[in-house]
């Protein structure tokens, strides 16, 4: 048998979206603004839930961690996009490269499941309100917290366990905005096929039961919803879940979009506004959707305030 010289590779090139100079800087423009906006968007959420008694509450007790892991794996991706907007250097390290990978495959999966876990929180709100605090109590609450992060962290473990088992030479060149499985896992050169069907089975499984989960507490909770006589009743008590409702299609819109699905070349256009619409865009957009929409968000910000100005005042 021939033989082949073989280089292991270890760095890998992240080749962004674009070459051109003028649209690489109106894109970090763009990116950077939109991640300030998601510093503060998130961060201001997770600081008004803590100051603020009143939300104090199982719904906003886990919409602080949504805004927490939204930032978090913003923050993960973000910086590193904007590096390579902004500089000519567009290396990163294979290690660099994979914990990058795995700690996005973790952040995101334990976000999938806990807007299952919100969408529990709702259908007991709404279909069983005289058993509210008692179905959803702190204990409940932090196991459903816990088990978000435990499927997270388990699809991140296999994630590794299989990427860890490729070997990637010769080619070394990553077209797209930063190491994300599918990308990744093109440049191998070895057989990669089982790999593939392994982390499909478990990224499935996981993004399906979730969904599962949030299908049947919607249908429950519409169906409570028809029994109401008055039409004001029935908006006071969708309401809440509007916001839920958005955030859910969004994010599992253009997850299904790029997990689940025939396998193919990687698409380098679509799989690019896909990216960057759940690692950019999403981030954004949840404190925005759950503020903007939301009554007692905006009263605590005004307690808060209030607050802030007493003490002034006083002096």
């Amino acid at each position: 048998m021939g033989r082949r010289n073989i280089t292991p590779v270890s760095d890998f090139i992240l080749m962004g979206l674009t070459d051109s100079g003028e649209i690489r800087l109106v894109l970090f423009t763009l990116f950077l603004l939109m991640y300030l906006i998601t510093v503060l968007g998130n961060g201001g959420m997770i600081l008004i839930i803590r100051l603020d008694p009143q939300l104090h509450t199982p719904m906003y007790f886990f919409l602080s961690h949504l805004s927490f892991l939204d930032l978090t794996y913003s923050s993960v991706i973000t910086p590193k996009t904007l590096d390579n907007l902004l500089t000519s250097s567009k290396c990163v390290s294979y290690l660099n490269c994979f914990m990058q990978m795995n700690c996005f495959v973790f952040l995101a999966f334990t976000q999938c499941v806990l807007l299952s876990s919100m969408a529990c929180d709702r259908c007991a709100a709404i279909c069983s309100p005289l058993r509210y605090l008692v179905v959803m109590s702190s204990r409940h609450c932090c196991s459903l917290l816990f088990g978000s992060y435990l499927i997270g962290f388990m699809d991140s473990f296999i994630n590794v366990l299989c990427m860890s088992r490729l070997h990637f030479c010769d080619s070394d060149v990553i077209c797209h905005l930063f190491c994300e499985a599918p990308p990744v896992l093109a440049l191998s050169c070895t057989d990669r096929h089982n790999t593939e069907i392994i982390i499909s089975i478990f990224a499935g499984s996981s993004l399906l039961a979730s969904l599962v989960m949030v299908s049947v507490s919607y249908v429950a909770i519409l169906s409570t919803i028809l029994k109401i006589t008055s039409t004001s009743g029935k908006q006071e008590a969708f309401s809440p879940c509007a916001s839920h409702l958005l955030a859910v299609t969004i994010f599992y819109g253009t997850a299904i979009f790029t997990y689940i699905k025939p396998s193919k070349p990687y698409s380098l256009g679509k799989d690019h506004v896909a990216s960057v619409f759940y690692t950019i865009v999403i981030p954004m957009l949840n404190p925005l959707i759950y503020s903007l929409r939301n009554k007692e968000v905006k009263n605590a910000l005004r307690r808060v305030m209030q607050k802030r100005k007493g003490p002034k005042q006083l002096k």
